[in-house]
């Protein structure tokens, strides 16, 4: 591993001497404020304090902020959990056994944004990590180092020039433009259309919709889509991150938002995981709170499968499932959340799956009918407001 760093320093000082002489002028990235000369000067100042490091015989060190602690984290009620200004950091050392190789991998991926950027092209994570495996190992190990960089630079991961392959689905009253021209039509009542990998390109946005429908798996997606329900009740717009959402999914919703103006609903299973699935498109997560403004939508109202709701259907009992110890852990954490303060109701539906110490799938409604879900709960719901 040692002479890899020694490698990465070799590009370094190479670059260094680029970089010192490159005038060229750069293109605007109009939507983040930012152009590329100053992403490239913000990568600049740090290849150039290794630099620095390397000249004075010391061991280079990166300071990354801590984006897993609470600690770094407030909240405010119109933006949700985002970074306080003044954070902890981790130290990577290039001198320590320890953290030596993180260190090589964080210096080989600003070389790839660096060039990236000033080049104006793109890459997706998948294609950095195949670029090295043997210096990367995973694809995960790639994922968290770009967004720690995004973190470190204060720039925009989708402004790094680095994308990542969406796993959402969106479909209903929709159409919009990409980037590179594709006109995308999801009014299709049989198939879903792929969720962009470049969000900040779409344009020219055009729907009907009355509102937008998150939905938490895979499988009701799909059951909706089947039952043609973005057009039965009225026009409107369905997404699925399929369970904890990408990035990609969060940025849709969010430019729905922006766009449309429209009610934002959710529907989860009763249970701490479909919760907490629901406040990450809510009020964001601790890992991406430093880009919390552009990811999280305050306004999204929790519409189903409420703990509530299996008291008043009288969901049989068959249907329910037992909170085990680890979703009896999820639940108190939640409930100690700074957002859960703003929202009672929500904390007394929670309070309420406590102390029946049960949880319940969205498709254990199909035990009071198999066609439950799409005729008449969510009609109702939407009708006459049953959310919180």
């Amino acid at each position: 591993m040692a002479s890899r760093v020694v490698e990465l320093f070799c590009e370094v000082d190479k670059l260094r001497a680029h970089l010192l002489h490159n005038v060229e002028d750069c293109q605007r990235v109009e939507e983040e404020g930012f152009s590329h000369r100053e992403i490239l000067t913000r990568i600049e100042n740090v290849i150039l304090g290794i630099v620095t490091s390397l000249s004075k015989d010391e061991a280079p060190v990166l300071a990354l902020p801590n984006r897993s602690s609470w600690a770094n984290v407030s909240f405010d009620s119109a933006i949700g959990l985002q970074m306080s200004s003044e954070t902890s950091v981790t130290t990577i050392r290039s001198d320590c056994a320890s953290s030596v190789t993180k260190f090589a991998q964080i210096l080989k991926i600003l070389l790839v944004i660096y060039r990236l950027v000033q080049s104006n092209s793109y890459s997706t994570k998948r294609d950095i990590f195949y670029n090295n495996t043997q210096l990367f190992g995973t694809q995960k190990t790639v994922d968290s180092i770009v967004d720690d960089i995004s973190c470190m630079l204060k720039v925009p991961r989708r402004s790094l020039h680095v994308m990542a392959t969406s796993k959402g689905l969106i479909s209903g009253d929709l159409c919009y433009m990409e980037e590179d021209g594709t006109r995308i039509d999801c009014h299709s009542s049989s198939a879903a259309v792929a969720v962009s990998s470049n969000i900040g390109g779409i344009r020219n946005i055009v729907s009907s919709a009355k509102f937008v429908m998150i939905v938490e798996k895979d499988a009701t997606f799909q059951r909706l889509l089947d039952d043609n329900f973005c057009t039965k009740l009225s026009p409107c717009i369905i997404i699925t991150g399929k369970g904890v959402p990408d990035v990609n999914s969060r940025l849709m919703v969010r430019k729905l938002w922006d766009t449309l103006h429209i009610p934002i609903f959710a529907l989860v299973d009763a249970d701490p995981h479909g919760i907490e699935i629901m406040c990450i498109y809510k009020y964001g997560s601790v890992a991406m709170s430093f880009e919390a403004h552009s990811l999280t939508v305050p306004s999204v109202m929790w519409l189903g499968l409420l703990p509530s709701d299996l008291q008043r259907l009288q969901v049989p009992k068959d249907a329910l499932i037992p909170l085990t110890e680890r979703d009896e852990s999820k639940l108190n954490s939640l409930l100690k959340r700074p957002y859960l303060t703003s929202q009672p109701d929500w904390q007394k539906e929670m309070e309420l799956m406590q102390q029946s110490k049960v949880k319940a799938e969205i498709q254990s409604l199909a035990a009071i009918a198999p066609d439950f879900l799409t005729s008449i709960y969510l009609p109702n719901k939407l009708r006459y407001g049953g959310w919180v």
